[in-house]
């Protein structure tokens, strides 16, 4: 498993997290609703849960994604400092939500600490599991081949009637006090004391049954299952109770094995105390063999063999079915949602003015055009803005700040598991505008109109294309920028109305653009609609010339600016 970034990987550890607690907890009241069932019903319970349980993080990366709306949006409705609005008009959206997100200064350590610690816990179970390995090994290799002939003889015997085709190795302890234990998978390994050899052949027989029991079912490999979905979930109180269920369910269901077989409950009750008393489980407390008389849950099975009402029969055919298509109707929705931090992505940037300068307290939008849903946050002080909650689609964004020219863009993000989308974002100075109106008495009642006829044909509409221009002159930095003074006209010469135009009863308004240089004069005075009358541009660009303008200011520092003038000439009937 790969994850683009520590904060990816913590997210999916979380929603494995829930998702196992859902599973095990479903478990765990399946078993307490079924205490009247046969054992090897609840350990059939218990072992599935743990097989889903350890199949769901790879079934989570490989599956179809599905993401609920009516998780992800209780998630904003719950969430501190979040919102619901719904707003309706001519021009906006219906049922709208607006999601503020902000990244928080402690927002990348968290998820370090977390792995941290999940790593340490994960590594001393691991090694803990590894030491009972090795114990198995080494008992292994201590003990000797059994050579007896009736015990091999019932072995075969009980192996035929329990159905395994698998080879089972029959070792014996060099100790006369090894307690029986069973391991392994593909050759598993039944390891008999000493004195099993002396052993009444009715005790042989129970103890040869119980441990292949053991075999027949599979147990030692489920138990490993058990103990690595421990580890993993070591924090988890569920974790651990699965494990120890899992194993107290395999005793038991052994012990109704050797009672079906038609022994006396209170007889192997008796056996099974004698060898408490005088048997030891050999090598480590952590070894991960199954031993028959374990110390712990012993009282409890005790008790459940000598109950003369508890039932002992295997699982029918119909249970053998319905465990496994339960537990995949359940695994199969829960590997495919996505919670809604986990099903998200990581887009931010930073926000500067035109000399470079980072822009503090910029307010960015993500509208996704989908669903309408705003997402929103703002700079920090270096500039940098976050998004940490984007599922993918395609997206408006938006950046605006006061006396800036507001940033517009679209993107598309490609889902969770993704490298993090980065857009560094710089603001152009606003355009300012300015209007002056004309009015003049007289001319024709029925005068010709030469107002904006044909609409506005070429020249600028936002901020100035090319950046700031400087000239050569050394630009001044401080630590943060985005500090504009707007342009404010100081002296305004008033345009003169033509008397050509006047006689003829000619009125409109004439768009000019200009640029307000660094001192403060209209430069490159343009006229946008070039359907206005001649005579009215003529005077609305010799008035505007002669302007004069306060300086505009980016962080302390002269700055040329773009701007629109409306020149309005009226005549007065």
């Amino acid at each position: 498993m790969s994850f683009p970034n520590l904060e990816a990987a913590a997210w999916f550890l979380l929603a494995c997290v829930a998702k196992t607690t859902v599973i095990l907890g479903i478990a765990w009241i399946a078993t307490r609703l079924s205490r009247r069932r046969p054992a090897a019903f609840r350990h059939a319970i218990w072992a599935t849960a743990l097989v889903c349980v350890l199949a769901l993080p790879l079934l989570s990366l490989v599956t179809p994604a599905w993401r609920s709306t009516a998780l992800r949006q209780a998630v904003v409705a719950w969430t501190p400092g979040q919102a619901l609005h719904a707003s309706r008009g001519a021009d906006t959206v219906p049922a709208m939500v607006v999601n503020a997100v902000l990244l928080a200064p402690t927002g990348g350590k968290w998820t370090t600490l977390l792995l941290a610690v999940w790593a340490i816990g994960f590594v001393v179970l691991a090694v803990r599991m590894a030491i009972g390995l090795a114990g198995l090994r080494r008992i292994f290799r201590e003990s000797e081949e059994l050579h007896d002939k009736p015990l091999e003889s019932t072995a075969r015997e009980i192996c035929g009637r329990l159905k395994i085709t698998r080879v089972v190795l029959l070792r014996q302890s060099v100790r006369a006090d090894a307690m029986p234990v069973t391991w392994g998978a593909v050759r598993p390994t039944v390891l008999l004391p000493a004195s099993a050899v002396s052993w009444t052949e009715a005790r042989q027989r129970n103890v040869l049954t119980h441990e292949l029991a053991h075999v027949a079912r599979y147990d030692w490999p489920m138990q490993m299952i058990a103990e690595l979905t421990r580890a993993m979930h070591w924090f988890h109180p569920f974790a651990w109770i699965a494990a120890r269920e899992l194993r107290r369910e395999s005793e038991r269901t052994c012990d109704d094995s050797v009672l079906n077989s038609g022994v006396e409950a209170a007889e192997y009750a008796k056996q099974l105390l004698d060898f408490a008393a005088a048997l030891q489980l050999a090598g480590s407390r952590w070894s991960s063999a199954l031993a028959i008389a374990r110390p712990t849950n012993f009282e409890r099975r005790l008790t459940a063999m000598l109950h003369p009402t508890m039932k002992r029969g295997s699982m029918s055919r119909i249970a053998k079915v319905l465990v496994p298509v339960v537990a995949a109707l359940v695994l199969m929705p829960l590997a495919a949602v996505r919670l809604p931090a986990q099903d998200a992505n990581k887009f931010g940037g930073t926000i500067s003015d035109p000399s470079g300068l980072p822009i503090a307290n910029a307010t960015i939008s993500m509208t996704d055009k989908k669903t309408h849903e705003i997402q929103m946050t703002t700079s920090d002080n270096e500039g940098k803005y976050v998004f940490v909650s984007m599922a993918a689609g395609e997206y408006e964004l938006r950046v605006m700040k006061k006396g800036f020219a507001e940033a517009r863009a679209t993107l598309s993000t490609f889902g969770a598991g993704r490298d993090s989308l980065k857009n560094d974002i710089t603001l152009d100075i606003a355009a300012t505008s300015d209007e002056i109106n004309v009015i003049e008495p007289g001319g024709p009642k029925n005068g010709v109109s030469g107002g904006v006829t044909g609409g506005v044909n070429g020249g600028p509409t936002g901020g100035p294309e090319g950046g700031v221009k400087t000239n050569g002159a050394k630009t001044i930095r401080i630590r943060i920028g985005g500090d504009v003074q707007s342009a404010k006209a100081i002296e305004k010469v008033p345009p003169i109305y033509p008397e050509k135009a006047k006689a003829a009863g000619i009125s409109g308004t004439v768009i000019l653009h200009a640029v307000i240089g660094m001192d403060g004069r209209p430069h490159s005075l343009g006229v946008m609609n070039n359907q206005i009358d001649p005579d009215l541009a003529r005077a609305a660009v010799e008035a505007v010339s002669k302007w004069r303008y306060q300086t505009t200011l980016l962080n302390g520092e002269p700055v040329e600016v773009d701007t629109t003038i409306q020149v309005k000439f009226t005549l007065q009937p």
